[in-house]
C-alpha cells in the first residue's frame, strides 16, 4: 500500500509495507524525462532522508530519484533490536522489489556508504553504480571518542540548520538505537568487502571533513577495482545537506554515465 501526503517541491512523501514494516520515503514527483535512470539516496547513521532532500531536488531534474527512511530511523517503523547493517541492506532490497525498481544507482553518505557497500555484495544485480560521500568508518579513527570529536569539529563547516534537522532525527531514532547502530558500524570492516564491489564507484571527500580522512578517502578508492576520487574543495562532511550544488556538480557526470539501466536486468 502506497500513500502520497505531502508535497516537498520536487519530492513527495510515500509509506510502504515491506517485511510487515510500514516505510517511509521521499521520491521524485517527476523527472524531465520519463526514462530517467533512477538514483537511490542512502542516508547516515540515526538520521533520514529529511537530510538527502538538498540533494535529492537538483538530482530530480535529470533522475528518478529515491530517499528512503532505513527501518529504525525517520519517520519509518522502529523494530527491535537495531537491524544490522547485512538486515538493513537486504530490506533496501525488498523495499525496491515493492517498488518495482529492479536496478539503480546509488548515493550514500557517511554510513549510508557502508550499508551501499553491503547492499553491492549481497545483491550485486540490482546496483549499477555507486557515489560513496563521506564514506565511514575511517578506519584510522575506528573508536567513539574520534567519531564523536570529529562530528563535533564537522559542525563549523556545516550549514547552520543542520545540527537542527540532525538532532530532530536522532531524537526519533532514539539513544538506544543510535548507540546500537553505532556500535554495528564500528565493527564493519568495511575495507574487507571494498574489493568485491564490482560497479563503478565515485568517493566524493570534503576538503574540511574532520570525520573522514584524506588518507581514508584514497584508500577506499583505491581499494574499489572500479573507484576513483574526487575531492571537493572546503567540503565538510555532509555535503548532502550544506553543499548540495558542489556534490551534484561532482557527481553528475559520472551518474550519467553509470547509471543508465543494464540491458537484460
Amino acid at each position: 500500500m502506497t500513500r502520497r501526503i505531502q508535497d516537498l517541491g520536487m519530492m513527495v512523501s510515500r509509506w510502504d509495507t515491506v517485511d510487515g514494516m510500514a516505510l517511509h520515503s521521499r521520491v521524485s514527483a517527476g523527472p524531465a524525462h520519463p526514462d530517467a535512470p533512477p538514483v537511490v539516496l542512502v542516508h547516515g547513521l540515526a538520521v533520514s532522508s529529511r537530510y538527502m532532500v538538498p540533494t535529492a531536488r537538483l538530482l530530480a531534474r535529470d533522475y528518478q530519484v529515491y530517499a528512503p527512511d532505513l527501518p529504525g530511523f525517520g519517520l519509518s517503523a522502529k523494530p527491535r533490536p537495531a537491524l544490522r547493517l547485512e538486515a538493513l541492506a537486504d530490506v533496501l532490497a525488498r523495499w525496491m522489489d515493492v517498488l518495482g525498481l529492479k536496478q539503480a544507482a546509488f548515493l550514500g553518505n557517511s554510513f549510508g556508504c557502508q550499508i551501499i557497500v553491503s547492499f553491492a555484495l549481497r545483491h550485486p544485480e540490482r546496483i549499477t553504480a555507486a557515489v560513496l560521500q563521506g564514506p565511514s568508518v575511517d578506519r584510522y579513527r575506528r573508536t567513539v571518542w574520534q567519531q564523536a570529536l570529529g562530528l563535533l569539529l564537522d559542525i563549523r563547516f556545516e550549514h547552520p540548520t543542520q545540527p537542527l534537522v540532525l538532532l530532530r532525527d536522532y531524537l526519533r531514532t532514539g539513544l538506544r538505537r543510535l548507540v546500537q547502530t553505532a556500535r554495528y558500524a564500528l565493527q564493519d570492516r568495511v575495507e574487507d568487502k571494498l574489493p568485491f564491489v564490482g560497479v563503478p564507484a565515485l568517493v566524493v571527500h570534503g576538503e574540511r571533513d574532520p570525520i573522514v580522512s584524506q588518507r581514508w578517502a584514497e584508500e577506499v578508492a583505491r581499494l574499489l577495482p572500479h573507484g576513483r576520487l574526487v575531492v571537493v574543495p572546503g567540503g565538510s562532511h555532509t555535503m548532502n545537506y550544506s553543499m548540495p550544488l558542489e556534490l551534484v556538480r561532482v557527481t553528475h557526470p559520472f551518474l550519467q554515465a553509470h547509471a543508465t539501466i543494464k540491458q537484460g536486468a
